[in-house]
């Protein structure tokens, strides 16, 4: 394609492309998704940190409600329609940590409701989270039975 001569009337048609083509401002997006996203861990550690305090868990304990909490609070707020806004301001600030799972199995659940609860959410819920969950199953699965392996050897 790039070998190919082009014609005059699409060279010109090029140019008149690029200068009206918006400028995306990457840094200002890399920022925005940067703040985002901290300030979802942040509230992810206080959570965390509410955990051990109130409830006497461990730090490494206290990791698995604290993920419940977050998936359930970003399906909350996408309920109600805050986090989209969330998610149109931040970008991969918001969709990256775990909210954005909790969000994007939420939001199918939504999308698909007035198809019926069986055939439209139960069927449609894990379109885009299936995926990530069958990997992230299936790599325990791998971890467990390597771990196992090495302690039946006795090298762990």
């Amino acid at each position: 394609m790039g070998n190919k001569k082009m014609t005059p009337a699409e060279e010109q048609y090029k140019k008149l492309e690029q200068k009206h083509e918006t400028k995306r401002p990457v840094l200002k997006n890399c920022l925005k998704a940067f703040l985002v996203g901290g300030i979802i861990c942040v509230i992810g550690q206080a959570i965390t940190y509410f955990y051990i305090y109130f409830f006497h868990f461990t730090e490494q304990t206290a990791g698995n409600p604290t993920v419940a909490t977050m998936i359930f609070i970003s399906m909350l707020l996408t309920g109600f329609g805050v986090y989209d806004h969330i998610g149109q301001f931040a970008g991969a600030g918001s969709a990256v940590p775990v909210t954005g799972f909790g969000n994007s199995v939420i939001s199918a659940a939504i999308e698909h409701r007035t198809e019926g609860f069986v055939l439209g959410v139960g069927g449609n819920m894990f379109k885009l989270a299936g995926s990530v969950i069958l990997f992230g199953v299936f790599s325990a699965f791998v971890v467990a039975l390597i771990k196992t392996l090495l302690t039946m050897w006795g090298v762990l």
